[in-house]
């Protein structure tokens, strides 16, 4: 720490007790100055010939008194006894502790070179711009006691440069920095403490955000001054000032780090959060980081405005967010376990600047200078999606939580092509357990959201024998897979079934179920234990019949197998198919909402495209199927 010693001769004061001063001198003494609760005997000689204010003090006092009253001096008693025992001549030591009182004091006694050459105001600023603004550590010091001392201190325009000092030694290139700071927020090469220097023989490589930590001990606001002068000088990038700012969060805010506010003054660490948002750079911090700001921005019931921008900030970087980040707890007075809507609200930032960039292509091209150029890409997009989908499976637990705000969180991305809907599937199959009571209509709908043909086989097998789907959802699961394991043994047009033709327009005529008269609500139904195990038994056939293919190399063997799968098939199936006129409804509404290519798979190879190509051409028609 720098220091500087005025004066020369001994220093005389005593004290009697708590309240009194005095100079131990042969010379009595003629003034008392009263400085808040503390007297000062003193002479006058030497305290006039350097103070101007003094003088006019004692000027306007009664003759028959010798006693001045000064209670509002910046510094106090402190102070004050340094400008007294500069005016005798006694050695006096200036540091970063004491120079700002000392300074704001001796501008208040109008300590000028006007009255006498070298008086204390020169001498002090003197002390400041040598070797005060020169050291880092001593600046950040020095502007730390400033706050005391308003506003004498803005008007003596310390705090304005120790603002600069600091902002300009954080914003120098790294290779220029020769002093010490404190650094341990990572473990740099041949790191064995937390005390820099990058001096000879010592640690060499100076991070960027090397200032980072020294200057979370300042008050909120000179800390937003210092950002702010530092983001003006424009030197350094988005992502050190951002570093900057995820530490001062953490170092000023108890439990941030785990995503909650622990104690403090609610209304500092409101502004504090508020402050923060403001402050942050476009695209200069993870979504984690932004997503812990959300939920203490809720916690501490920060302004719409703030939570607005927040989330304008997060949309743009929501393919980086993970489940964990997004279950955002509702207070324990609202209905839901978690904020839903605001999630809701991020989606939706995240699907209008899609929107916008697929519009207005100059768009696309800032937010990519901001981040990184992947931004909007289709792989930004499917990650999107399966957070969406992971999300919903987690909140699908939630008893509360209506059909409607889960039927709208997936449809706001159902444009953003998956390779595969086993996600959705998780989310669906969450729900459905969660929410046994829901009406037909409900469980229909969700599960529409739901391309089929987009399940994995161990979904599939999982979707066959799940009770809790609707029975044209089990039905048009084993179709598509049966598609999927006919295309897979080489056949351009899938060598369905008896059993699943049946289903088909043309298929087989006579079922036991041709009288039914009910049949939307037979279809929207649950599936009953015999037809889950007759459902079953058709995806072992198709199992068996796939394998049989795989292995038998003789045209007729094969043939003979398949023959006696379809048998089978159709043993276990018996009681399960509709009439041909029912499925013909099903399959026509299916083609009239744009559902499935073609209503009739057992055409010739030219007007039926194998699964490979079926699955390209949806993908270039970037629209979510829907399941009726």
């Amino acid at each position: 720490m720098k220091f500087m010693k005025l004066g020369s001769k001994p220093d005389f004061f005593q004290t009697d007790g708590d309240n009194i001063r005095y100079v131990a001198t042969e010379l009595a003494t003629d003034l008392v100055v009263n400085v808040g609760d503390v007297k000062f005997y003193l002479h006058k000689f030497p305290l006039l010939s350097k103070s101007a204010r003094l003088q006019k003090l004692v000027a306007t006092t009664n003759e028959n008194s010798d006693e001045i009253h000064i209670h509002d001096i910046p510094g106090g008693p402190a102070a004050f006894e340094i400008c007294a025992k500069f005016c005798y001549g006694m050695t006096v030591t200036l540091n970063a502790y004491n120079v700002v009182a000392t300074r704001c004091a001796a501008e208040y006694l109008e300590m000028y070179e006007t009255v006498e050459k070298g008086n204390l105001v020169y001498k002090v600023e003197v002390f400041l711009n040598s070797s005060i603004f020169h050291s880092w550590k001593d600046s950040i010091i020095v502007l730390q006691t400033t706050r005391s001392l308003l506003p004498w201190s803005e008007e003596v325009k310390v705090v304005s440069h120790c603002l600069d000092s600091i902002a300009s030694k954080a914003s120098i290139d790294t290779s220029k920095v020769e002093w010490s700071y404190t650094y341990s927020l990572k473990k740099l090469p041949s790191d064995n403490g937390n005390e820099h220097w990058n001096g000879v023989g010592k640690q060499q490589v100076v991070p960027k955000d090397w200032w980072v930590e020294d200057l979370c001990g300042l008050q909120l606001d000179l800390y937003k001054r210092v950002i702010n002068i530092i983001k003006t000088k424009g030197k350094l990038s988005g992502d050190v000032i951002g570093e900057a700012l995820k530490a001062y969060s953490t170092r000023r805010l108890s439990g941030f780090s785990k995503g909650m506010i622990q104690g403090g003054d609610v209304i500092k660490n409101r502004l504090l959060v508020e402050t923060v948002i403001h402050l942050l750079p476009a695209g200069s911090v993870p979504c984690s980081f932004l997503l812990k700001l959300l939920k203490a921005a809720i916690l501490l019931e920060c302004g719409e405005m703030e939570k607005s921008e927040l989330i304008s900030k997060i949309g743009q970087q929501l393919d980086e967010a993970t489940v964990s980040d997004l279950l955002i707890q509702a207070p324990t007075e609202e209905a839901l376990m978690y904020e839903v809507d605001i999630v809701q609200n991020l989606i939706e930032e995240f699907v209008t600047l899609d929107r916008s960039a697929q519009t207005d292509p100059s768009m696309e091209a800032e937010f990519q200078e901001i981040r990184s150029p992947r931004f909007l890409s289709h792989t930004s997009k499917v990650k999107v999606a399966k957070l969406v989908d992971g999300y919903l499976t987690e909140v699908s637990r939630d008893p509360n939580l209506p059909a409607s705000k889960f039927v709208r969180l997936a449809e706001m991305v159902s444009n953003f092509s998956r390779p595969t809907h086993d996600g959705l599937y998780r989310a669906i199959d969450m729900y459905l357990k969660e929410h046994p009571g829901i009406s037909k209509s409900e469980r229909k709908r969700i599960c529409k959201l739901m391309d089929c043909r987009k399940l994995s086989t161990d979904a599939c097998m999982h979707a066959v024998q799940n009770e809790r789907l609707p029975l044209r959802v089990v039905v048009q699961v084993l179709f598509f897979e049966q598609i999927r394991a006919s295309a897979s043994g080489g056949n351009s047009t899938p060598d369905l079934q008896g059993s699943i033709r049946a289903l088909l327009p043309g298929g087989s005529h006579g079922s036991s179920r041709s009288t039914t008269t009910n049949t939307e609500e037979d279809w929207d139904a649950v599936p009953t234990a015999e037809e889950i195990k007759a459902l079953k038994g058709e995806l072992a056939t198709l199992r068996l019949g796939d394998a049989n293919r795989g292995v038998g190399n003789d045209r007729n063997a094969n043939h003979g197998a398949t023959n006696n799968s379809e048998k089978v098939a159709a043993s276990k199936m018996k009681g399960l198919l509709m009439s041909k006129k029912i499925f013909s409804k099903l399959w026509s509404s299916k083609e009239r909402n744009g559902e499935i290519s073609s209503s009739n798979t057992s055409e010739s190879p030219g007007s039926t495209s194998t699964n490979a190509e079926e699955t390209k051409s949806t993908r270039s028609r970037s629209r979510r199927h829907s399941v009726s």
